[in-house]
């Protein structure tokens, strides 16, 4: 009875934390399951609605019902908005809708700051709720059991929609079978609009009503976008009664969990995310690595195996080679090299290779220190781009291995182990036995379950660097530490060029080792698990150790990353290692070409370019510049830099036939 006395208020408290998450949830679920989009801008929905009536509130009821229909209608329109932004990308896939997204997020919450301020705004609750009554011998805030009360009949209000009525026939409809909706005279386009303003309109409502709770502010839509998520996860999309229940877990565990287990409560729902993806993976979706479409039909399958035998079909025997010496000018190997298109893959590389070794002569101290952080960063991307492009598995969590080998460097070298070599290894060597354990929860899944489980490998590494201080400073990060050395027997480097010149001997070393392992039959290997994985494991190839395989050394590559930035920033902070590098770094690659190493290498330097160097022309709009970035190249660079180099209306080559793009 004392136990319940004193976790009562808590308790409560996440019965109104769950609701308000399940509302917003609801919108994000009813995005995702039946538009079919991925929308990671649904915590700025939130944050219109929550900024709109913090800013309409005068602590009447009249307030409150002008904040509610005015932050309501805002949040629609701007979902209708995405409706028309997303649209055009739905034959592309979830990824590009993510960054896309991700992007608009990253606009619209700067937006927001330059209209309301950087500031949390107060919110002024009617009277009769601004005060506190009685709960079992318990003093209660009057707005929270309002709020209560205020959810369940929005969420009985939306689930009698969906489930009841015409409207929610259509929407549902719309999801199973849009042929047949188009059929009976309704209109797939407007349905899919209007399903993305009724998700805008849910997380709108939830925003003004849940401002005095998750007020207003710097990171709200961060904070409310990662709950919602989690929330979608634990529940499904088949079920407003399972995501209803686990909105309440969850709100119970980010409140009583936090007063009766603070150790453990942070990385709970992370863990449990992870587990639940990773278990439907395994068991909830037996055919998740069966090629789709026509493979399934075993007609088709025989039809296609005989025009592939037909098309390898021995021929008649071709004219035998001139020998050498009678070759009119023989110009020897580099000449038939030249003839090749061989030289044309080399060039990108040789002319990045001298910019990189110009640079410290033409640059200041301050942008020579931005081009070593940009090619730690860099590491980081070609990784993503090993595990994307190549092994099929696109990842938002690939900076947990990337903060495993920066924090492992900044130890030892505090810990008296300055050499540089000997930090590079022993770090790649950490990021590479992280990436061992994690790898089985990664690569059974695909697609978007895949990014869902990377994610939450990244947010509860994030957890771990905040609560286990004494190794990562928590969130003060780690400061102080001996400068490296480039050699046994070698001056720690503090100057901005040699450190530089060092990053770029590594970076350097380590793309050319990348790129002769993807070159080589084993990267061809990877390439065929990525566009045949069907046809790989009928002839008998062990797939998911390829693929266990390239996740250890795209964790290792990573880490190696995170040293290098230690090295060049002599610093190390938890936002250098969280979610939002994670989008940055997948940005780049789709920014350079999913199979394209140096289009990697160079998206994250325009990344850098924008967010370090033209931010800093316009401060305070860094989010702003990099979000249209974001857009941009979702729109404009459909198949990266590296499709620009493909002739028009072809594939890239990378892509369709296994070679690998430099």
């Amino acid at each position: 009875m004392e136990l319940l006395d004193a976790h009562l208020v808590p308790a409560v408290d996440g019965v109104a934390y769950g609701l308000l998450l399940f509302v917003v949830a609801a919108g994000l679920s009813l995005a995702f399951g039946t538009a079919g989009v991925l929308n990671l801008s649904h915590g700025m929905l939130y944050a219109i609605g929550a900024y709109t009536g913090a800013e309409l509130s005068d602590g009447t009821w009249g307030g409150l019902a002008l904040g509610l229909a005015a932050g309501t209608a805002a949040a629609a329109l701007a979902g209708a908005g995405l409706s028309a932004a997303t649209m055009p990308l739905a034959r592309r896939g979830h990824l590009a809708q993510a960054l896309l997204t991700f992007g608009i997020a990253l606009v619209g919450g700067d937006l927001l700051i330059q209209l309301f301020g950087a500031d949390e705004l107060p919110v002024r609750v009617p009277g009769a709720l601004d005060s506190s009554v009685h709960l079992l011998g318990h003093r209660y805030p009057a707005y929270r059991l309002g709020f209560i009360a205020m959810a369940v009949a929005l969420a009985a209000f939306g689930t009698w929609v969906l489930t009841r009525t015409r409207v929610g026939a259509a929407v549902r409809a719309s999801a199973d079978d849009p042929q047949m909706l188009a059929a009976t005279g309704h209109s797939p386009r407007a349905v899919h609009i209007g399903v993305l303003a009724a998700a805008g309109a849910l997380a709108g409502a939830a925003g003004v009503l849940g401002a005095p709770i998750i007020g207003p502010g710097p990171g709200t839509s961060e904070n409310v976008l990662m709950l919602s998520l989690v929330v979608v996860v634990l529940g499904g999309l088949r079920s407003l009664w399972a995501t209803f229940a686990a909105a309440i877990a969850v709100g119970e565990v980010q409140t009583l969990g936090v007063s009766v287990l603070p150790d453990l409560a942070p990385y709970l729902l992370f863990a449990a995310m992870a587990a639940v993806l990773v278990f439907r993976s395994r068991f909830a979706e037996p055919a998740a690595h069966e090629e789709r479409g026509p493979d399934t039909d075993p007609v088709a399958r025989l039809r296609r195996l005989l025009a592939a035998r037909w098309r390898n079909r021995p021929r008649a025997a071709a004219p035998a080679p001139v020998p050498e010496a009678a070759a009119p000018a023989a110009p020897g190997r580099l000449g038939a090299w030249l003839r090749t298109a061989g030289w044309r893959q080399a060039v990108p590389l040789l002319v990045l290779l001298a910019v990189l070794f110009a640079l410290p002569g033409v640059l200041d101290a301050y942008s020579i220190s931005l081009a070593g952080s940009a090619l730690a960063l860099g590491l980081l991307a070609v990784s993503v781009t090993v595990l994307t492009g190549y092994a099929g598995l696109p990842t938002l969590g690939q900076t947990a291995p990337f903060a495993v080998g920066a924090y492992a460097t900044a130890n030892l070298a505090d810990a008296g182990w300055t050499v540089g070599p000997v930090q590079i290894v022993l770090s790649a060597l950490a990021a590479a036995v992280f990436s061992a354990v994690t790898g089985p929860a990664v690569i059974r899944a695909r697609g978007t379950t895949v990014l869902m489980i990377t994610l939450a490998i990244g947010e509860l590494t994030s957890a771990v660097i905040n609560q286990v201080k004494s190794v990562t400073g928590g969130a003060d990060g780690l400061v102080g530490f001996p400068a490296t050395r480039a050699l046994w027997g070698g001056e720690g480097m503090t100057e901005e060029r040699e450190l530089y010149v060092y990053a770029a001997v590594v970076a350097v070393v380590a793309v050319a080792i990348t790129l002769l392992v993807l070159r080589s039959p084993a990267g061809k290997l990877l390439t065929g698990t990525r566009g045949a994985e069907a046809r790989m494991r009928a002839s008998g190839h062990p797939v998911g150790r390829y693929l266990l395989v390239a996740h250890i050394c795209a964790g290792a590559l990573a880490g190696v990353g995170g040293s290098l930035m230690v090295t060049v920033q002599q610093y190390l902070s938890p936002a250098d290692v969280g979610f939002e590098i994670a989008a940055f770094a997948l940005l780049a690659v789709v920014i350079g070409g999913t199979t394209s190493v140096v289009g990697a290498l160079l998206g994250v330097g325009l990344i850098v370019f924008t967010r370090d160097w033209v931010a800093g022309s316009w401060p305070g709009h860094g989010p702003l510049l990099l979000g249209v970035l974001f857009v941009a190249a979702v729109y404009l660079l459909p198949r990266g830099l590296a499709g620009l180099r493909a002739a028009p209306g072809r594939p890239v080559p990378a892509a369709s036939s296994g070679k690998v793009s430099p």
